[in-house]
């Protein structure tokens, strides 16, 4: 016996297929929508962990601000409390200079040299004076130039005949002309006077020409 399908069987294959194909979508989707919805998740919590990372990183930078100023703070008063302390050093290192200074001028001036005023102004001496003659006064400046301790740099200023009876103070001649001379030297700081012998091995500048030649004139 022969069984003929009268049914319409390929329609029937494809609506199956149709509703195959469409629930294999819906499937897709919802596989696609929960995978889209799990990782936003992931990051929605990566980026909460990120923003709390960044508070706390925030809050210690602040701290670390505050702390940086307290030190910059310190730092300024360390400074000023080394300078405060070089000052005392360096005025208990001074204090004994001039006695330095009046003591290499008795040393370095020859004889027939009178000093009239003595003026120190930081690091520069000033002399004023008069001499019984010009080589006085260049014998002078070799000596403060060679072989003083203290004293360097020696510049005479200048130098210009005068009677021995003008002037009060002026030692007496027996009105002999004698010169009238003004001078500028440097002065050596303690720790720079300690470490140079005195002479030419120290280094002192030698004389300068204009000064010899003002100091040879008559």
């Amino acid at each position: 016996m022969i069984l003929i399908n009268l049914l319409p069987h390929r329609e029937e294959k494809r609506r199956r297929r149709k509703v195959a194909f469409f629930a294999g979508l819906g499937v897709a989707a919802g596989v696609g929508l929960g995978i889209v919805g799990l990782w936003f998740l992931v990051v929605q919590q990566m980026t909460a962990a990120q923003q709390e990372r960044n508070a706390f990183l925030t809050a210690e930078i602040k701290k670390l601000e505050v702390q940086i100023k307290d030190i910059a703070t310190l730092k300024s008063e360390i400074e000023a409390l080394k300078a405060r302390q070089k000052a005392v050093e360096d005025l208990q290192i001074d204090r004994n200079v001039p006695v330095h200074i009046l003591n290499e001028l008795v040393k370095q001036t020859p004889e027939g040299i009178y000093f009239k005023t003595i003026k120190q102004d930081g690091q520069t001496l000033s002399v004023s004076g008069i001499a019984q003659t010009q080589e006085r006064i260049s014998e002078l400046l070799r000596n403060t130039a060679y072989s003083s301790e203290w004293l360097v740099r020696p510049e005479l200023i200048e130098s210009k005949a005068t009677n021995a009876s003008s002037g009060p103070n002026a030692p007496k001649d027996g009105g002999r002309q004698l010169f009238e001379f003004g001078m500028r030297l440097a002065v050596k700081r303690p720790q720079e006077a300690a470490s140079a012998p005195a002479g030419a091995a120290s280094g002192a500048a030698p004389v300068t020409p204009a000064a010899a030649a003002a100091a040879k004139k008559v």
